[in-house]
């Protein structure tokens, strides 16, 4: 079994070392750092500047049942504002605890002016999120739009090399069918950046069909656009897979009972299941529900 967790920029987290204990593990900390606290769910604002631009809302009820459970594993991010607080980082962990009933979540306080809570926010949710990559992409371009940021300002805060910057600015120059494509995780960044060599978005949405159609790699990908850019033809595949309907039942049994994303993917000797979790919290709740809470 495959735990396949999305991309992030600091590793695993200092909270994930609580889910492999060991015989010489420490005893837990229990004195909140320096400036942490606990604050009223309700006088937090929500982040206008949340480069997350979805919110599944099946995830945040699984999300949810675990924050009613363990509670909030890790801190949220927020600013003193007039009347309460303004939120930096952990929308998803507020909304969870929202759902889940809770009247205070822990809470990180940091000090900053207007334009600097701006910057931190999308910085802070580049850094320590999930976010795919179109939602990267439109987050880096908001940082160089609103703050004048060049490419090299943006790699430097947010720690990527600034090429890594220029390749995901260019997922925003592939036709609107490849960015969903990209958000439903249904093709990988490193597919769209190959489909973004094809300036034509009709011969983009071609394409994505064919790399869906065939199961294409990214190198398949690369080698099926330079033949376009040589001349041939797209034609789309003769003889298009379907849909194995056991497969896609297990698929959905498998997500009711976990409460998140599964993939099933069958090999000619058997195949290899994909569960997806979105942050520590989710971590957590996935694994009591796989051990039975015995670990």
């Amino acid at each position: 079994m495959t735990l396949d967790a999305k991309r992030s920029s600091g590793g695993l987290g200092r909270g994930l070392a609580s889910l492999i204990p060991t015989a010489a593990s420490p005893p837990a900390i229990t004195t909140p750092p320096p400036g942490q606290r606990e604050i009223p769910v309700a006088d937090i604002k929500r982040n206008p500047y949340q480069p997350r631009g979805r919110f599944e809302i099946d995830e945040l009820r699984a999300l949810s049942e675990s924050v009613a459970q363990h509670g909030i594993i890790q801190p949220i991010v927020v600013t003193e504002v007039e009347g309460g607080y303004q939120l930096i980082a952990g929308e998803r962990r507020t909304r969870a605890a929202e759902l889940a009933g809770l009247t205070t979540i822990p809470a990180v306080v940091r000090t900053a002016t207007e334009q600097q809570q701006l910057a931190l926010a999308l910085v802070e949710n580049l850094q320590r999120s999930d976010l795919n990559a179109m939602d990267e992409a439109r987050a880096f371009r908001q940082l160089m739009d609103e703050f004048g940021l060049t490419q090299e300002d943006v790699a430097r805060r947010v720690g990527r090399s600034r090429p890594a910057i220029t390749n995901t600015l260019r997922l925003l120059q592939v036709s609107p069918e490849i960015q969903d494509a990209v958000e439903d995780r249904r093709i990988s960044e490193g597919h769209a950046r190959a489909l973004a060599g094809l300036d034509d978005h009709a011969a983009q949405d071609l394409a994505l069909g064919l790399v869906e159609e065939r199961s294409l790699s990214v190198r398949q990908t690369e080698q099926l656009v330079r033949e376009v850019a040589a001349g041939s033809r797209l034609q789309a595949a003769p003889n298009t897979a379907v849909a194995d309907p056991d497969i896609e039942r297990l698929e959905a049994d498998l997500r009711d009972a976990l409460g998140t994303k599964v993939s099933l993917i069958a090999g000619r000797r058997g195949g290899r299941i994909t569960i997806t979790w979105y942050d520590e919290d989710d971590l957590a709740r996935l694994v009591d529900r796989l051990t039975g809470g015995q670990r």
